[in-house]
């Protein structure tokens, strides 16, 4: 069986929310912009049949997982290791912080069929990392805001053949412009 993981950055969010700090919980809230970014990232993961969910508990990442639940029909396990990159954290720490939950991920997947994991633009470039793309790929991916490798609600897919083999990374889902 085919596996395959959805790499998967959280909605717009409230950028302006000064008051609250932006890498501990809760983080900023989504806008009603965000909210509607995830509304349509949750049609394309029913689409492509995706049911179970990881997510970072920041509120950001939480609310975008639940709008996209809603719709796909998916389960939601809340996994603290997909947290926002935390200040003096090196890609090697991240990366080891979510290993666990990409190999339950992919335990899961290997079971159920494709699984989200809910995170952050540096996670997300972390991972991809650890999945096989090279540092320059990835400063060529950095073109979203705030130089992430993934707009708001979009979704990286990482599938691979069989355990072992090499993933192929591919960016799949960009949420198109919310006109409010």
């Amino acid at each position: 069986m085919t596996e395959t993981l959805y790499l998967i950055r959280h909605a717009r969010p409230d950028w302006t929310r000064s008051d609250l700090v932006y890498h501990l919980p809760p983080g900023p809230p989504l806008t009603a912009e965000g909210q509607q970014q995830a509304a349509a990232l949750g049609a394309y993961l029913l689409l492509v049949n995706v049911h179970q969910f990881f997510s970072s508990p920041l509120e950001r990442c939480l609310h975008t997982a639940q709008i996209a639940a809603d719709i796909a029909g998916a389960s939601i396990t809340v996994a603290d290791a997909l947290i926002e990159w935390q200040p003096a954290e090196q890609t090697a720490l991240v990366q080891a912080r979510m290993r666990p939950v990409v190999e339950q991920a992919v335990s899961v997947c290997q079971k159920t069929g494709p699984v989200a994991l809910f995170t952050h633009g540096g996670p997300i470039g972390a991972l991809l990392l650890e999945l096989g793309m090279d540092e320059p790929t990835l400063v060529k991916q950095r073109i979203f805001d705030h130089h992430n490798p993934v707009p708001p609600a979009g979704a990286w897919r990482a599938q691979r053949a069989h355990p072992g083999a090499a993933w192929e990374l591919d960016l799949t889902f960009k949420p198109e412009a919310v006109s409010l």
